[in-house]
């Protein structure tokens, strides 16, 4: 894959995670109008998070990306890639299943590791209700997970990014049936989680087999690939349960403030739009394109194609941070003000999108700089940087809290995605000229950063300017659209005078495959 061609399948990628998160966020805007951020909403949204968690712990974050090389390679190579996929989903299977069952019955004691400032009140039988008919979720999408690397792996990114748009489609459907229907709306969103994982495992099944890659579960086999599956596997499941770790610190200091689990969860949606369309999407692509670069001892080209998705991360991710600090109230004040939502939930939903905003460059980099090492099979580099981080992470959260209150969760986030940047990026500097900035990315960065820098006046010399706007019902969708699209041609302009980007660079990587 040339870069050029890297580029374009981050788009492509990208493309569908925009319109999966913007199906998302038209979700959690039906939520919060529906729920607001009361009881019903937190218990759902704590109860939600544990399969999404442990899916992150056991396929996405570790498995997967082990996986992903491993089977990369054997395509590459000639090998039997048909039985090993078939062997992985067998044993994947099998563990899930069994873990699926003990979680379920474990529900009382995950809800409270999870939020114990639910203990005692409302909320915490509303997340053990709503987790029980959740969980089995886990199962499901893992096994998604692990068939979208295979499709991935084929550069068939289309079938596999549309797996979250399905799922944020069903849940605005079913919201939307509850409301008519008269339905529990918080029992009706608990039901349709295991009812998508079924309907994303169902299409991704019949993606793959249309590949030519028809796996079913079996008894799991004990094979030598197998076994050094796990041994890749087994650091970065750790380092999984780390960054699980970090999220569950932040959960449990948010708990004891009524409120504060749904103000994280609103503007975890708003920071996770830019991360999802660019980091995200840039690490799918890199990580199978870095493996086989790998395996034809293709330094130069693998150079290339870190480069240049670093290039275009940077530039879409670091003005994006920017708007999120800079008009973070206009934008949770205008999104999310209708129906249950109060003043109050505004400005605490806007001071923690604020505080994530500062740290979307580094959430994003963690996506480009990680499958530097996975792509060489090193999950143990990883692990022990995520453990460095988890201890930035716990110390600042919990000794902030009494002082700050909730948004030390957020800002222990942010702050510990950065010292894990900043020690991916140092460990890469020991993997020679492939993981090194050439002569064009130094040259453009700091233009980069100067185009984002003036693109975050001009924003906030516009914020002032339409400030009664902003707050008149029937102008305020206006006056924010016009808002955001001034800090797009601010950006724009400055970014091509400035020469940190060119027009012909999207172009061509819009025209050629």
């Amino acid at each position: 894959m040339t870069p050029i061609r890297l580029i374009r399948s981050v788009m492509v990628v990208g493309g569908w995670t925009l319109l999966s998160r913007g199906a998302g966020f038209v979700r959690d805007v039906m939520m919060a109008a529906y729920l607001g951020s009361g009881p019903v909403a937190e218990a759902f949204f704590v109860a939600f998070s544990l399969p999404n968690m442990f899916r992150r712990f056991f396929a996405e974050g570790a498995f997967n990306m082990a996986f992903v090389p491993m089977f990369a390679k054997k395509l590459e190579g000639g090998e039997d890639a048909q039985r090993f996929a078939r062997d992985a989903f067998s044993g994947l299977a099998g563990v899930l299943v069994l873990f699926s069952i003990l979680g379920t019955l474990a529900m009382p004691w995950l809800v409270w590791a999870m939020a114990s400032g639910f203990a005692g009140d409302e909320r915490f039988t509303l997340a053990v209700l709503f987790g029980r008919i959740s969980f089995s979720y886990i199962l499901f999408i893992s096994l998604v997970a692990l068939l979208s690397g295979v499709l991935n792996t084929f550069g068939r990114f289309t079938e596999a990014s549309f797996v979250p748009v399905l799922m944020n489609l069903m849940f605005i459907g079913s919201m939307l049936i509850a409301d008519r229907q008269g339905w529990d709306m918080g029992l009706t969103l608990a039901w349709t989680v295991p009812v998508t994982g079924i309907a994303q495992l169902a299409f991704t099944w019949f993606a793959a087999r249309r590949l030519g890659f028809t796996l079913w579960p079996g008894l799991p086999r004990w094979t030598p690939d197998l076994k050094r599956l796990l041994i890749i596997a087994g650091p970065a499941v750790l380092a999984g349960g780390v960054v699980q770790i970090n999220l569950l610190v932040g959960r449990q200091v948010a708990s004891y403030t009524e409120g504060a689990v749904a103000w994280l969860n609103y503007a975890d949606r708003l920071y996770q739009l830019p991360l999802g369309v660019v980091g995200i999407a840039i690490g799918t692509v890199l990580l199978p394109d870095l493996s086989r670069r790998l395996r034809a001892g293709d330094a130069e080209g693998g150079r290339a194609s870190f480069n240049r998705g670093t290039e275009f991360a940077l530039a879409l991710t670091l003005p994006a941070a920017v708007a999120l600090v800079v008009i973070a109230v206009p934008l949770v004040a205008v999104l999310y003000g209708r129906g249950s939502w109060q003043p109050q939930d505004t400005t605490a939903t806007a001071l923690a999108l604020a505080v994530y905003g500062a740290g979307l460059p580094a959430f994003v980099m963690h996506k480009v700089l990680q499958p530097l090492f996975y792509a060489r099979e090193d999950t143990r580099s990883p692990f022990h940087y995520a453990v460095v981080s988890m201890v930035v992470n716990a110390g600042l959260a919990v000794g902030l809290a009494p002082v700050i209150g909730y948004i030390a969760a957020a800002l222990a986030t942010t702050l510990s995605a950065w010292a894990m940047v900043w020690q991916l990026w140092r460990g890469s500097r020991k993997m020679g000229d492939a993981a090194q900035f050439d002569p064009r990315m130094r040259q453009r960065l700091p233009r980069i950063i100067a185009a984002s820098a003036a693109m975050g006046a001009v924003l906030w010399g516009a914020t002032l300017g339409l400030t009664p706007m902003l707050h008149t019902p029937g102008l305020r969708y206006g006056a924010l659209a016009l808002l955001v699209v001034t800090g797009m041609a601010a950006y724009g302009l400055c970014g091509i005078v400035l020469g940190a980007f060119r027009p012909s660079d999207f172009k061509t990587a819009l025209r050629r495959g």
